[in-house]
């Protein structure tokens, strides 16, 4: 994706942090932008920074849980701009629970919308994307679809997920010949609201999780992690590290395979531990 001007761009969770930066930065290269969040006020919010820089902008709220709403919100946006040439599969939870303290209903709800979520909007556009001629599909997964840690397992579960099938679409957009390119996102700690929404298991301090993640964890601002992905889809990059700690464990679990998680192990119990 050479040029941004004039493409049709979807971007999902976009009432906040990575999605609005994205939408922000992708309207100054002159795209025009459907977005959409479950999140009405910031939603909104977005729209109206949007449109004060002159950007073509269509808006809807959307559960990407629910296929069907994905599916109706496909038709509805190439209704409205005659094609689709970008969709970023941006929207998601977090949960932070060990396993024995995680519910199933949690895991549930951490892969309907971290995991089913992207697969909802690929599946959605993706026929769009093709009839385009030019297009592209980035999926974020996370660090955490790289490496594992303790307290993350619902999440862990949803963006490995998100790894794989990524990686298996770009294989098959290649050998079919399709002029789309597909991109898996691994941010590390991005300074957004992701940890301040998590929910937490029963018994644990919620505050305190948020507090911890944005103080050691999140060092790479939103609109930075936004220019580095949009960086990456530029030159059509498979796969995009966001982050010197994603670029630094990954390389970590690379050289060490499996001998990381005792490590993992060790640190984050040292950081949780209540101060």
């Amino acid at each position: 994706m050479k040029n941004f001007a004039g493409k049709v761009v979807v971007i999902t969770g976009a009432a906040s942090g990575m999605g609005r930066d994205l939408a922000l930065q992708l309207a100054a290269k002159g795209a025009k932008l459907a977005i959409s969040d479950m999140n009405p006020i910031g939603l909104d919010e977005t729209v109206a920074m949007l449109e004060s820089r002159g950007a073509e902008v269509h808006s809807q709220l959307l559960n990407v849980a629910e296929r069907e709403s994905v599916l109706e919100y496909a038709d509805t946006v190439v209704a409205h701009y005659g094609k689709v040439n970008v969709v970023f599969n941006n929207a998601g939870i977090a949960h932070h629970a060990e396993v024995e303290q995680t519910s199933f209903k949690d895991y549930e709800r951490v892969m309907d919308v971290d995991f089913w979520g992207v697969v909802n909007g690929t599946k959605a556009f993706l026929p769009h994307i093709i009839a385009s001629g030019d297009g592209h599909i980035v999926n974020t997964s996370s660090l955490f679809g790289i490496l594992a840690i303790p307290g993350q397992s619902a999440y862990n579960a949803a963006k490995f997920a998100v790894r794989g099938f990524t990686e298996s679409l770009n294989q098959e957009m290649q050998l079919a010949g399709h002029n789309v390119k597909v991109t898996c996102v691994h941010p590390g700690g991005i300074k957004t609201a992701i940890a301040r929404n998590a929910t937490v298991a029963d018994g644990s301090d919620a505050a305190q999780f948020a507090a911890m993640f944005d103080k050691k964890l999140a060092k790479t601002t939103s609109p930075r992690a936004a220019e580095i992905i949009i960086n990456a889809v530029e030159k059509d990059r498979a796969r995009v590290l966001v982050g010197a700690d994603a670029k630094i464990l990954d390389l970590v679990v690379r050289l060490t395979a499996s001998k990381y998680q005792a490590v993992t192990a060790k640190v984050s119990g040292s950081m949780l531990k209540p101060r």
